[in-house]
């Protein structure tokens, strides 16, 4: 019998996993000995903080990230094949979002292994929720590109679609949260609304959704904070 792909979600940061990861989640990643994970230091961090006593030296890490060439991924399956249960973990929230574990889901689905997604926080859903922006009908954008120019092109599209009815959901890296959310001011109609929600689940969480003539009155700091941002 093929072993299970269960998808673990970790925190969005912050020590207080018991607060946003249900209790059967971190049951069943406390008794998996095999995973694959966008980065081995933070995931055997994330498992030393669920139990100070994880078999960290006793369990095997399949690294899956852009730095992974694509031959070695069929590979990382094979203890499933085998017969053992697997974990795929990204760095923070649920796997397969914005997240290089989507490979390896789909070739668990070309080799029928099962494909378990566990419960616990995704800040992508948690924005979109929070926004008051359209639920019934969205797209998410993951990264824009850096380039000034091919950013605001980028925009620029977003926000035609925004305008059909759809809630554009994007991000970036926090220390380029800023020049993104300049960005933002500089391209996009004063009449769209913008959702700025930031550090969500931690202690500093911040959501808010203002026209962009209005954020233009109230500049936040976003450097180096987790945001995600919703255009409509």
């Amino acid at each position: 019998m093929k072993g299970r792909i269960y998808l673990i979600p970790v925190t969005l940061g912050g020590d207080d996993y018991s607060a946003v990861i249900p209790d059967r989640t971190i049951e069943i990643t406390k008794r998996l000995r095999y995973f694959v994970v966008e980065d081995i230091r933070s995931a055997r961090r994330f498992l030393r903080l669920i139990d100070k006593g994880f078999p960290i030296d006793s369990t095997v890490f399949f690294e899956l990230n852009e730095h992974t060439a694509s031959n070695e991924i069929e590979s990382f399956l094979e203890p499933a094949i085998r017969g053992d249960d697997m974990g795929l973990m990204s760095e923070a929230g649920l796997p397969g979002i914005a997240d290089p574990g989507a490979l390896l889901i789909s070739l668990a689905h070309r080799k029928r292994l099962v494909v378990t997604p566990l419960t616990g926080p995704s800040s992508i859903i948690l924005a979109l929720i929070s926004s008051v922006l359209n639920g019934q009908n969205f797209s998410f954008n993951g990264y824009l590109p850096v380039k000034p120019s091919e950013r605001a092109a980028k925009l620029k599209e977003i926000e035609r679609k925004s305008r059909e009815g759809y809630a554009q959901i994007f991000m970036e890296t926090p220390y380029r949260n800023q020049k993104m959310f300049e960005a933002i001011l500089a391209t996009c109609n004063r009449e769209a609304l913008l959702c700025i929600a930031a550090d969500i689940t931690l202690p500093g969480e911040s959501i808010r959704t203002m026209s962009i003539s209005e954020w233009k009155n109230n500049i936040p700091d976003l450097k180096d904070r987790l945001v995600v941002f919703v255009l409509q």
